[in-house]
């Protein structure tokens, strides 16, 4: 893990669309070889935070530093070409091509000259294989595979693996462990780890306490917009993580809340007369 300059930083970052504040002072920072864990419910805040680092959105106030310098994504392109990936959930795969296709994808290599030049198949399916089971997915030997019969595991394993080949140094993965069994779940993990050992920073978004607690080295807790706790490894346990997401509720206070009305209605129904 750095603990030089973060590769990406945000300082009381806020965005607003129009009157409502969505994201309210946000400070968070990775470096290089580091796991950042955000950690928040539904309706948190995290899809506007993601789409912010990744140039979809301009922050309302507040400012994105890259390698401690001030600046501004005119664009995803741009944030894209200055180094950062967005992994969503199954990698933005397309099922129905290629391995190597996918790989590719908006970045071809070609072979032959001048307006006589094709989609370099045999070179984009050597690769893709190549970078893939240097993530560990070994498995996978034919580039000419449709991406369809992967696993969502493999599939986020091959979306990792082209941002890495293609230059990132900052991987923001949203949520890639949701819709995953437990098997491929722990496979994406590892890939997690593998980017870490890499040098790349991560940004590891989930709702999912421990998957976090697995991979992650810096933890979050986003609530209503704003960062209700920011800590690092083996500062808080899993019960109070998961209290720090419910809301700053304890889980036991919660379970009376839900069990609550339907022990009282078990009183009533016992107590009346037969």
């Amino acid at each position: 893990m750095s603990s030089g300059t973060p590769v990406i930083e945000l300082r009381n970052v806020d965005k607003s669309f129009g009157p409502i504040d969505v994201l309210h002072e946000i400070s968070l920072k990775v470096g290089e070889g580091e796991v950042l864990c955000l950690l928040g419910d539904n309706g948190a805040g995290k899809s506007t935070l993601i789409k912010t680092l990744a140039g979809v959105h301009q922050p309302t106030r507040g400012e994105i530093l890259m390698d401690g310098q001030a600046t501004r994504f005119s664009g995803p392109r741009d944030a894209q070409a200055r180094g950062i990936a967005t992994v969503h959930q199954f990698g933005g795969t397309y099922p129905l091509m290629s391995i190597g296709r996918n790989f590719f994808m908006g970045m071809e290599p070609t072979r032959g000259f001048g307006p006589f030049r094709v989609f370099d198949r045999e070179k984009a399916n050597r690769i893709a294989v190549e970078e893939v089971q240097k993530m560990g997915i070994t498995r996978i030997t034919d580039g000419d595979r449709l991406v369809g019969g992967l696993s969502g595991g493999e599939r986020q394993s091959l979306a990792i693996a082209r941002a890495v080949y293609f230059g990132a140094r900052v991987l923001i993965l949203d949520e890639p462990t949701a819709a995953l069994g437990v098997k491929q779940a722990a496979h994406v993990l590892r890939i997690v780890n593998e980017a870490k050992r890499r040098g790349l920073a991560v940004i590891f978004i989930t709702h999912q306490v421990m998957h976090a607690m697995a991979v992650g080295d810096h933890f979050a807790v986003l609530i209503r917009g704003a960062i209700a706790a920011d800590f690092r490894k083996g500062e808080r346990t899993r019960e109070e993580i998961a209290d720090l997401m419910a809301g700053g509720e304890s889980m036991a206070d919660l379970e009376a809340s839900i069990e609550g009305p339907a022990d009282a209605a078990e009183g009533r129904t016992a107590a009346a007369p037969l």
